[in-house]
């Protein structure tokens, strides 16, 4: 794996570049900025960005906006958000479009190792891996729309569905049989209106229909 990594914060970005080549992963440039991250991806092609949200010049969402611009050019380049705040809205633009391979983590995250290489692995291999605080804010914030369908195990499942958990893992959670786990998602399914298609990317659109106010 080829990695990216695009944050202003100088601890930050050496920390995450000296994580990552200790868990045998190939850092093959590290930026501050937003137009430096597009520089370095046309150079290197790497197989996944790691872009902080806020970045020089404006500190707003230059690293989202970036990261867009990432997902047009080259839709097979994984993208791995880091944001300071729980920023809904990002989120939201990332995953709308081409939903593989893309993942939106608070930074206080990284500080599980462990848990943050574990998403990381999970958008390089074309999953998603979205922000357990977001998905419970998302969950919390929606009301009156078909979510109020799922019973509240369903909310459960759907919500570790969000951070781009396997059934397995979602079993472990949840102290559940995978069996268990299906049925509930094939519930969740039938509850949202989303039909069976040739497509594996069903739980997302589970997952968008929070997503999208």
């Amino acid at each position: 794996m080829r990695v990216v990594i695009a944050e202003d914060s100088v601890l930050l970005r050496e920390g995450l570049a000296r994580l990552l080549q200790t868990a045998d992963i190939e850092v093959v440039d590290t930026v501050s900025d937003a137009d430096a991250l597009l520089r370095a991806a046309d150079e290197h092609r790497p197989d996944l960005a790691v872009v902080d949200v806020r970045m020089p010049p404006d500190y707003t969402d230059e690293g989202v906006r970036a990261a867009l611009v990432l997902r047009r050019q080259w839709p097979d380049m994984a993208v791995l958000l880091l944001s300071q705040y729980v920023e809904e809205r990002y989120a939201v633009d990332l995953l709308t479009g081409e939903t593989s391979g893309v993942g939106y983590l608070l930074k206080d995250r990284v500080a599980d190792v462990t848990e943050f290489l574990d998403a990381l692995h999970r958008v390089m291999d074309g999953g998603t891996a979205l922000d357990p605080e977001v998905v419970s804010q998302l969950l919390v914030r929606r009301q009156g729309d078909p979510l109020d369908r799922l019973t509240p195990r369903e909310r459960d499942v759907l919500g570790l569905m969000a951070e781009g958990r396997s059934n397995t893992n979602i079993a472990q959670a949840l102290v559940l049989s995978d069996s268990a786990v299906a049925k509930h998602i094939n519930n969740i399914f039938t509850k949202l209106d989303i039909p069976p298609t040739d497509s594996s990317n069903r739980r997302v659109l589970a997952v968008l229909q929070f997503l999208h106010s």
